[in-house]
């Protein structure tokens, strides 16, 4: 199940903080000190997107086994954003540059420090199964619309992607009377995927990289030749001020991760997969089984 927010900017600035509290017993100790202070409590930020499941969860896996005492809080995106500038947390991994979270970049740039990218392919698409054969551009819908019932399944109505697709890629496409886009969640989305892909049906839906989708199926994203869903955006790690001079090391670990969308994609299919409640179980594992990823990764952390 997709435990996305909607890929716009969100208006409620009030959250409850859900904290898990580190192997190693961190508590909620807001400061973060850091390497060159000998506190290695380290607080991480982030919002319920996949990839940022993942990631912070993966991250507490690997530092609370390198001597670090990792607390990760899930918030709002808003909320996330102000905790990292006002330093109530030190690291937001799942900053959406330049555009989904450009007001955020804006109104906080002076007040954090941009760490690095460590993903550089994120972005919104139009996707069917690979058995579609016919299909293989948007520009293809409009005359084989009759094939997927005049339906592109959607997701939440206020999400990002929802509004790009009704007022840029429909109308550029000229797809008004041929296909209607059907709102509704991107839980709803992924189980219509999934039978349609149970009973070798053809279905367009809206998706995006990075998504676990892309692990468990054989889809294929449509062309776009008319650039109706925009460019590839990058995902960086976003520290609070500071976080360079009080974690030298972890910085440089930072400045240097990456993953490919392979590797993000089953990570995130791991954790789905292992269910609710095992997001660190599940990193864990994984990062068990790329051992030598993470060797490289996170190898110049002293561990305890």
């Amino acid at each position: 199940m997709r435990r996305r927010t909607s890929r716009t900017l969100p208006a409620v600035l009030a959250a409850l903080l859900v904290t898990v509290t580190g192997a190693c017993g961190g508590g909620d100790d807001d400061g973060g000190g850091g390497e060159g202070g000998g506190n290695n409590d380290l607080n991480i930020g982030y919002i319920a997107w996949d990839e940022n499941i993942a990631l912070a969860n993966l991250f507490k896996a690997e530092l609370d086994e390198r001597g670090y005492n990792v607390n990760i809080r899930q918030l709002d995106v808003a909320p996330t954003w102000q905790a990292v500038a006002q330093g109530e947390i030190d690291l937001f991994q799942d900053a959406w540059l330049p555009t989904t979270h450009s007001d955020y970049w804006e109104q906080y740039r002076d007040q954090v420090e941009d760490l690095g990218v460590w993903y550089d392919q994120a972005t919104l698409n139009i996707a069917v199964p690979e058995y579609v054969r016919n299909v293989n551009s948007i520009a293809d819908l409009k005359q084989h619309a009759d094939q997927f019932d005049g339906t592109i399944t959607g997701i939440e109505p206020g999400a990002g992607e929802t509004r790009l697709v009704e007022t840029e890629m429909i109308p550029d496409y000229d797809l008004g009377s041929a296909m209607t886009l059907q709102k509704s969640s991107t839980t709803a989305m992924l189980s219509a995927l999934d039978r349609a892909i149970q009973n070798e049906e053809p279905i367009v839906v809206t998706l995006w990289h990075p998504h676990w989708a892309y692990s468990r199926y054989d889809l294929k994203d449509l062309e776009d030749p008319q650039g109706s869903m925009g460019t590839a955006e990058e995902l960086h790690m976003i520290g609070r001020e500071g976080f360079g001079e009080d974690f030298p090391d972890l910085a440089g670990v930072i400045e240097n991760f990456s993953l490919t969308d392979v590797q993000l994609g089953d990570l995130e299919n791991a954790i789905q997969e292992a269910g609710s409640g095992q997001e660190l179980q599940a990193a864990k594992n994984w990062a068990e089984e790329n051992q030598h990823l993470m060797d490289q990764s996170f190898g110049q952390l002293q561990g305890e």
